[in-house]
């Protein structure tokens, strides 16, 4: 169970005095690279860039993406700057002078780069290549001109575009034919992107070839290829910058490539290798698909509903991508590729034929790790741990992955200089994934994009925080997690309990309790059954898309079937097995924009909102349930789970430590991302937000809370290697939640985060 605040204490000026010490190194590194004037040949100037002006004299609207791809196209790079300074530039001349130390060596190594001067720049070659951008977009015949910006040691280019008027689509018409293929494209056709009006681009019309060629294999086209068609384009019929577009399939396009193909055999390889490849194989047909295996590695029956391919059906490469995803999700296999082999064709045939054979290469059925971890928690504890981790990947010959894990470690609370606290936590923990659903119902053919999955998992855990208690959890949970398209997945636990039961409270921690009533409760019902559910659209990393959105959702219902089963006690509480439950009702959202801005450099914004309701059995949510603010994850400028609920403020009492949580979270983030050097990344941000306690008592949530938000605002740096991720952000607060306005910003209130990962 994770718990509360760490208590004001001198680890703050620990972390002042790290920061200021890394602060002076980078300061030095700079100052000492700022120099490379004095390598710079008397005849010549370091180039300082380009820049693109467009000047706009028709009022053309949507010219951001097109200024965006003029940029693009400057080239030469100049050389990269850190802080103002050329760093690789500097260390590279020094290793040109004959400096071989350690540093210069490596410095030049890692980040060396050699001069660009203003020499190398040509001029004419970067305009050619903006006016045939510009050409390709309809603007023909636009004057584009170079100027030149001159400083004492470096030159840059700013290239002025005059923008004519772009031609527009008057209309667009496909080439009649009478060969049955060309009703496909008519209908194609119908949805088609290009509307009377489009401004004239190549890459509009490439995508349109896509599209087309995409459409057609979807109907079974397998030979078709984007390539046999062609756009032809006629202005001479308008004065007025319109545009006439034909669509016409080349004369010389193959016969088969105008037929569609059928799929007449499929063949599945459950345990393919390089050795079976001239061997004797047993084969097993089911629902016409035939399996090749030398013992039952995988159950046909399992298999087969995985595929999306059926004998006599159309091909389509839609229904071949996603079979490959839903074999690739099981887990079973390291690779899965699909093989398409035409079969028997001649000119005079009408409809092709193909054979689909599916190899499955398998991972290794069994593994075993033992992991060292460093572990680092939003509430400041942080300490190394052992795991010892075992995997079964197709316990039943279904693609059942069983996982048995078991973890040791121990804690301490970083900076609480006040209190020694202490943990050591043991954990032992068991799953069963099946890759199906486990169902009364059959609710395969529900499924296209990806299959669900059923998972049963047991995981217990005792921890020992020393001088105060102990405590040990228990928990359980049934549910199917499942995607349905690529953007978009749901996990849902018709069964989720919990049990957790406190013991060796010490006399110190017995006060604590006994001066908050508030906290006293939220340890009294710690047994807790009930249902989860998360949706979550994400598309970082899965889009094209230049602004991503990611959003998320829990809800969670505690309690509501137990009161069909309780038996209620003579102080009003219901118990089921002998035990008092806990009855809420809770949700949480989170939404994410992220706003590319090109170059690395994304602007992200973030809200949060949670609200959990007690009800029945329980007057506040239980303590493992209940929201907290602040830390490296959260409000950055204040201690983890230090901010609330409302304007209550515990002071600097050893004994309220726990105090800050509540049934209500609100909170709102925003930071710009941007690139510094190589795989060292920045930002600054602003984070806001609190805590309340639901219902009439001290810290709740009133039509005041805008007020009542703790608001802070920082810097970070990262270090970004392949998605790992060290994250240091220094972050002070600039309002308390007590207070109405901002306050001045004290370097002596500033908080070191050290984290692992993006705080969103």
């Amino acid at each position: 169970m994770a718990e509360g605040k760490h208590t004001k204490n001198n680890g703050g000026m620990k972390q002042i005095i790290f920061f200021k010490v890394c602060l002076l190194f980078m300061v030095f590194a700079v100052l000492s690279s700022c120099s490379v004037k004095r390598f710079i040949p008397e005849d010549e100037k370091l180039y300082g860039g380009a820049t693109v002006k467009i000047i706009n004299t028709n009022k053309i609207k949507g010219l951001s993406s097109l200024e965006e791809e003029l940029q693009e196209l400057l080239r030469p790079e100049p050389n990269s700057k850190f802080l103002g300074a050329r760093v690789g530039l500097y260390y590279h001349y020094k290793t040109e002078q004959g400096k071989k130390g350690l540093l210069t060596k490596y410095m030049n190594k890692k980040f060396g780069e050699k001069p660009m001067y203003y020499s190398n720049v040509s001029q004419n070659k970067v305009i050619n290549l903006i006016k045939n951008r510009l050409d390709n977009r309809g603007f023909f015949n636009s004057k584009v001109t170079a100027s030149v910006k001159e400083k004492k040691y470096t030159k840059s280019i700013v290239y002025t575009i005059d923008l004519t008027e772009p031609y527009v689509l008057e209309t667009y018409q496909l080439e009649n034919d009478t060969l049955p293929f060309y009703k496909e494209i008519k209908e194609e056709l119908k949805t088609t992107l290009l509307k009377k009006g489009t401004r004239y681009s190549l890459e509009s019309f490439k995508q349109e070839r896509i599209k087309i060629d995409e459409g057609l294999k979807a109907r079974g086209y397998y030979n078709f290829n984007q390539d046999f068609i062609i756009f032809e384009a006629d202005t001479n019929q308008y004065k007025n910058k319109k545009f006439d577009l034909y669509l016409r399939v080349k004369k010389e396009t193959p016969k088969k490539a105008l037929i569609p193909y059928q799929i007449n055999k499929i063949t599945v390889y459950p345990n393919h290798n390089l050795d079976q490849k001239n061997k004797a194989i047993d084969s097993t047909e089911y629902k016409e698909v035939y399996f090749l295996q030398d013992t039952v590695f995988f159950k046909p029956k399992r298999l087969h509903n995985y595929l999306l391919l059926n004998k006599d059906d159309f091909y389509n490469p839609q229904n071949s991508k996603i079979t490959s995803k839903r074999l690739s999700s099981i887990g079973t296999y390291k690779y899965v590729n699909i093989q398409f082999d035409e079969k028997n064709y001649t000119k005079n045939d009408s409809l092709g034929s193909l054979e689909a054979n599916i190899y499955l290469s398998p991972l290794n059925k069994r593994s075993l790790g033992l992991e060292l971890q460093a572990v680092t928690k939003s509430n400041n504890f942080a300490g190394p741990g052992l795991s010892l981790n075992y995997r079964n990947r197709n316990l039943f010959s279904g693609g059942e992955l069983l996982r048995l894990t078991g973890t040791v470690a121990y804690e301490t609370q970083i900076g609480n200089n006040t209190q020694n606290l202490n943990g050591l936590k043991v954990g032992l923990g068991a799953s069963l994934t099946f890759p199906r659903l486990i169902s009364p119902w059959d609710l395969t053919g529900r499924f296209k994009y990806g299959v669900p999955k059923t998972k049963i998992s047991f995981d217990s855990e005792y921890l020992s925080r020393s001088n105060l208690y102990g405590l040990a959890s228990f928990t359980s949970s049934f549910g199917y997690q499942w995607d349905a398209n690529k953007y978009l997945s749901h996990q849902i636990n018709p069964v989720n309990v919990n049990y957790v039961r406190l013991f060796n409270t010490t006399s110190d921690f017995k006060d604590i309790l006994a001066q908050n009533p508030f906290l006293q409760s939220s340890f009294d019902q710690q047994f807790i059954a009930g249902f989860t559910y998360n949706l979550t659209y994400s598309e970082l990393g899965r889009s094209t898309k230049k602004n991503q959105v990611f959003f998320s959702s829990n809800l969670d219902i505690a309690g509501g079937a137990l009161s069909l089963l309780s038996q209620s006690t003579s102080g009003g509480k219901k118990t089921f097995l002998g035990l008092e439950y806990a009855q809420y009702a809770k949700i949480d959202l989170d939404f994410r924009y992220y706003l590319g801005l090109g170059k690395e450099k994304t602007l992200i914004s973030r809200f949060y909102g949670g609200l959990g309701i007690p009800y029945g059995n329980s007057s506040i949510l239980p303590f493992t349930k209940q929201f907290f603010a602040g830390g490296p994850y959260s409000i950055r400028g204040f201690a983890s789970r230090s901010i609330g609920p409302g304007t209550y403020n515990n002071g600097t009492s050893n004994s309220t430590f726990f105090d800050s949580s509540g049934d209500i979270r609100l909170e709102a983030n925003v930071e710009y991302r941007f690139p510094i050097y190589s795989f060292i990344k920045g930002a600054f941000f602003a984070d806001a937000g609190n805590v309340w306690l639901y219902g009439d008592r001290e810290g709740q949530f009133s039509s005041n809370f805008m007020n009542e938000m703790a608001v802070s605002t920082g810097a970070g740096v990262r270090v970004d290697i392949q998605s790992f991720v060290i994250r240091f952000d220094l972050a002070t607060p600039v309002k308390q939640p007590t207070s109405t306005s901002l306050s001045t910003i004290k370097l002596s209130n500033t908080i070191l985060n050290f984290a692992i990962g993006y705080p969103f």
